[in-house]
């Protein structure tokens, strides 16, 4: 990985690590919400829920369109594929380091 894909990482992986923006970023994959309809469902303000819409944003896991004095907001699919993709290396590297450690405890029998 290089710097920017590095940065990207630590961009998505920080607006993932928030239930929160979990749980909104869930609401939005599922069909496009109004920033307002999204703030009614947490027990927090508004501008709250819109720093973390923000931070979602930010990472390129969710896109805003403006509908009159609406900001609808929907999940992007692509980005999530990322996710899992950089998810799935890490997964074969650890596997990998299973496979070796399998194969140094089998030499020694």
């Amino acid at each position: 990985m290089n710097e920017t894909s590095e940065d990207r990482a630590d961009a998505l992986f920080h607006a993932l690590s928030d239930r929160t923006r979990r749980d909104i970023l869930r609401r939005v994959l599922a069909g496009e919400h109004s920033v307002t309809a999204l703030a009614a469902s947490y027990d927090m303000s508004f501008a709250a829920v819109q720093k973390h819409v923000a931070v979602l944003e930010r990472a390129g896991l969710l896109t805003k369109r403006r509908n009159g004095r609406e900001q609808l907001a929907s999940g992007d699919v692509e980005a999530i594929r990322s996710v899992a993709s950089m998810l799935d290396e890490l997964e074969d590297v650890w596997r990998g380091r299973i496979g070796r450690i399998d194969a140094l405890l089998t030499q020694e029998d």
